[in-house]
């Protein structure tokens, strides 16, 4: 399209929106308050009020406008009998007209009041009016309960992003930045930048790549996090650093992800696990209370990663909902049940849920269980008991069971009559994540809660490695993770055991960030990246510049990152991380609103020595 004919189409839309409406422009007039200001200690003054027309009512003599801006709604009236011919205008306005008002504030007759509006108790009798905008009319309602399907809702992410419902998530959102902000200066740290345009590291996602126009053939990576240029900065002596840091994973998306996200980073010199957790726990406190009035008790329990994996099947336990797991792998480890058998013996794991007084779930409910699990977990099955009221045991494994067996499932699982245990045995990782999920769902949906509001929790001591596909060592977390100190020796006679002074904060069941202690040692840092396989030439090609920092004397160091946008959605009560984010990604990475990804010209390519190779039609 050429630039004639695109001024001609934004001319022939503007038009469209305004029809034949004649606009007005600013000139001197000047906004004097935001609409939610506009209250009863303002009655008799003239104010000035700007934003968009939500609703428009015409009662013949007067004309009423709910005039929105990002506070709120005020209510502006033009009445016909107005000399300066203000009623005449408002007849043009329409939905999403942007307006300016002008008039006094006058008490709502006592039967007009709205109870539900801060500024209910008011309007504006208009005495000057100006259409400053037309506006097309809006895809769906400008209302917190729009009912409208989210693709539509992303394809016009402006009229979205009008809702109150964002306005106040995206106002508290800034009203987290600045409470971090706050206590990390009072704390002493500085807020410094990082690239953003870095080396590709391993960091357990693949990393963005943007190709360099003057290096033919090489790419910079945009951040996964800014751990290596924290630690380098620690090294050069800053000694407390922060940064409110986007971050960039080209990972599968799911409602708590995106392809590019904010973290408040840290980090802090001469620190032990108990001091940087203590930043921790004044830090997630403070922007909490400051930033929604919440008020977390303190101080934060602890548990260890082994003991979150035995009792709830996952390491971001929500411990509010009272349900645990109950481990049996030992019972079946020698018993005649094949199926629980087999999946000891190929190196698996059985595991049950107890859930006492389940009367209210039915058999019809199990086998949807039993559907959801194998369709939406992957699990291979669902087995069960039910505990009847006179004390017999009903299931299709319980003639499997041995009496030993069952007194010992009974003795471990407390059961009593109206109990209902459901089992699974696989893999480790596969067991504890359909389990730990029921134990949610079913938590949640029986009311099995201790009833808080607000579960703050620290998990320590996670393994320092874990078995990858291919059966060797690597990292859980990441490679530049320190050990435990007590652990160190491990490192040469048994690695598998090695703990890490990797801890996660954690609150309602989500992780709000992690960190850890770094390697300031460079011999301990090689020792973990040759226990992970790499050579060292691969050690000097991919992490020499940090392994030559540390030998230039670097500090015992350590810090965190929090997820933003997953604290912004525990306190704005939402579980989807689009509902936290101006404009955000679908789950297929697409921005609806600005229509990308999309292809570059091939002049685009060729600048940058690119070829695109046709996708084969499969």
């Amino acid at each position: 399209m050429s630039d004639s004919e695109g001024s001609a189409s934004a001319e022939s839309a503007a038009h469209g929106a305004r029809g034949n409406v004649r606009l007005d422009g600013l000139s001197e007039l000047r906004r004097s308050h935001m609409a939610n200001d506009v209250d009863a200690a303002l009655v008799g003054s003239e104010v000035t009020v700007m934003g968009w027309a939500h609703s428009h009512r015409d009662h013949g003599g007067l004309i009423f406008v709910d005039l929105r801006d990002r506070s709120g709604v005020v209510q502006v009236v033009f009445d016909r009998d107005d000399d300066a011919g203000t009623h005449g205008r408002a007849e043009e306005i329409r939905s999403e007209y942007v307006i300016a008002a002008r008039g006094i504030v006058r008490r709502r007759d006592p039967a007009d009041v709205n109870r539900k509006l801060p500024t209910g108790e008011v309007e504006v009798e208009v005495s000057e009016v100006r259409i400053l905008n037309a506006a097309v009319p809006p895809p769906f309602p400008i209302e917190d309960d729009s009912g409208v399907d989210e693709q539509v809702r992303l394809r016009h992410r402006i009229h979205d992003l009008r809702r109150p419902v964002f306005q106040r998530t995206l106002e508290l959102r800034h009203r987290v930045y600045q409470a971090f902000r706050r206590t990390l200066s009072e704390q002493g740290f500085l807020e410094i930048e990082t690239p953003i345009l870095a080396k590709a590291t391993p960091e357990g996602a693949r990393d963005f790549l943007v190709p360099s126009r003057h290096h033919t053939g090489e790419f910079y990576a945009l951040p996964q996090s800014p751990q290596l240029m924290k630690q380098l900065l620690m090294i050069s002596g800053f000694e407390r650093y922060f940064q409110v840091a986007r971050c960039f994973r080209d990972e599968d998306l799911r409602a708590d992800r995106q392809l590019e996200f904010t973290q408040v980073d840290l980090e802090m010199s001469f620190v032990g696990v108990e001091e940087v957790l203590a930043v921790l726990e004044e830090l997630t406190v403070r922007v909490c209370e400051e930033a929604a009035g919440v008020s977390l008790e303190r101080p934060f329990p602890r548990m260890s990663y082994e003991e979150a994996m035995r009792r709830f099947g996952i390491d971001r336990p929500d411990t509010r909902i009272q349900l645990e797991l109950v481990e049996l792998t030992d019972l079946f480890a020698t018993s005649e049940f094949r199926a629980f058998r087999a999946a000891v013996d190929a190196g698996g794991i059985v595991k049950c849920l107890p859930i006492h007084d389940a009367g209210e779930l039915s058999r019809g409910d199990i086998d949807r269980l039993e559907k959801f699990v194998k369709k939406e977990l992957g699990a291979k099955g669902l087995a069960w008991i039910r505990i009847t009221e006179d004390g017999s045991w009903q299931s299709p494994i319980v003639k499997f069971l041995s009496d030993e067996e069952r007194a010992v499932i009974a003795e471990r699982t407390e059961a009593r009559p109206g109990s209902l245990i459901i089992f699974q045995a696989d893999g480790f990782d596969q067991v504890n994540a359909v389990l730990a999920r029921l134990r949610v769902d079913l938590g949640s949906r029986l009311g099995r809660t201790d009833g808080r509001a607000w579960d703050p929790l620290v998990i320590v001591d996670f393994p320092l490695f874990e078995r990858s596909e291919g059966g060797g060592l690597t990292y859980m977390h990441m490679p530049f993770v320190a050990p435990l100190e007590e652990d160190l020796a491990l490192l040469e006679s048994d690695p598998g055991r090695v703990r890490a002074t990797h801890y996660d904060v954690v609150l309602n069941g989500s992780e709000l960030g992690s960190g850890s202690l770094r390697n300031h040692r460079s011999d301990v840092q090689r020792r973990i990246l040759e226990i992970m396989g790499y050579a060292k030439d691969e050690m000097e090609d991919q992490f020499g510049f940090l392994l030559n920092a540390l030998e230039a004397g670097a500090p015992p160091h350590g810090g965190f990152a929090f997820g933003v946008e997953r604290l912004v959605m525990q306190l704005a009560g939402t579980d989807n991380i689009r509902d936290v984010v101006a404009f955000p990604k679908t789950q297929r990475g697409q921005d609806l609103l600005m229509d990308s990804p999309t292809a570059l010209a091939k002049s685009q390519l060729d600048e940058l020595h690119l070829r695109v190779r046709e996708r084969k039609a499969t």
